[in-house]
């Protein structure tokens, strides 16, 4: 019962990855960049939760659209006033922006709203499930971070394979300059995925803060890093590769913490990922891309 209770904590911590990675994927796969100031749009959907639920009290649902909205819209203007400049320019001078929008979101953060800690309350209350007799416990926001990355999963599939946006962003992905000739804003389709992928993140700030108390300006950092690191895992630009690979971060980090050490954990992470790496350079899901010279 002991490994089974890990084993859903980790499923739980990897769902929230998981939600976190299919926003970077996403953006990989269209725009082939990483944004790198992903985790930061966590740490302000974060802090617009915290406020609107405990300093203005309103009810739960509100506070969660209200994140998702504030994060909607600064994904785009940072998508259209950072990285749309850079369209053209090297990797290097995307990547290099990135961590400067990062450091940016959190120096304004700490502007705002202090470096001190702010506690978050759990969005669906403490308590949980039961299960053989009393031996197990599932907490309630464990089994709902666990059906919302599912949800979430098919929901986005869904509206990738069966949408004329969802066809728009495979058309980008695959070549943008032919979506172009057939009639596709690419311009717009970034914007819309730049768009989701920060409503995902205000969703997984609310999981985590739920399941992880304390608020931040740093907040975003690490569980954006390891995000990445799951998107990686998974194979970057696959959304069935980012859930596979967040969900598989989280169990790993979970046993690591039981078995080894809680120190050693996050060593334990990337160990993995560098070994998956060397096994399948392209991540368990990815595909191997041939460029044309």
């Amino acid at each position: 019962m002991v490994f089974l209770s890990y084993l859903i904590t980790g499923l739980g911590l990897g769902s929230v990855y998981a939600i976190i990675a299919l926003g970077y994927s996403m953006v990989y796969g269209i725009a082939k960049m990483l944004n790198f100031a992903h985790g930061d749009i966590i740490m302000v959907g974060s802090y617009v939760a915290f406020f609107v639920l405990y300093r203005f009290g309103l009810s739960v649902p509100v506070g969660i659209i209200l994140s998702v909205l504030v994060c909607t819209v600064l994904g785009v203007l940072v998508e259209r006033l950072a990285y749309k400049p850079l369209r053209q320019a090297s990797s290097l001078s995307v990547l290099i922006t990135a961590i400067g929008v990062s450091y940016f979101l959190q120096n304004g953060a700490q502007l705002l709203w202090s470096s001190s800690q702010k506690m978050f309350k759990s969005v669906v209350g403490d308590g949980g499930i039961s299960l053989f007799g009393g031996k197990l416990t599932l907490s309630y926001i464990t089994l709902v971070t666990i059906l919302t990355c599912i949800l979430i999963m098919i929901a986005l599939t869904l509206f990738i394979n069966h949408t004329s946006t969802g066809r728009a962003m495979r058309a980008c992905s695959e070549d943008k300059g032919a979506a172009q000739l057939m009639g596709i804003n690419v311009n717009t389709t970034i914007s819309i995925t730049f768009a989701i992928g920060s409503a995902l993140a205000a969703i997984a700030a609310v999981l985590l803060c739920s399941t992880y108390p304390s608020i931040t300006p740093t907040l975003g950092s690490m569980p954006g890093i390891k995000a990445f690191t799951a998107a990686v895992f998974g194979g970057i630009g696959s959304i069935p590769g980012a859930f596979i690979g967040g969900l598989l971060l989280g169990v790993i980090e979970s046993l690591a913490k039981a078995y080894i050490s809680t120190q050693l954990s996050d060593a334990v992470v990337f160990a993995v990922l560098i070994v998956v790496l060397l096994i399948k350079p392209t991540g368990l899901l990815g595909k191997k891309v041939s460029v044309k010279v």
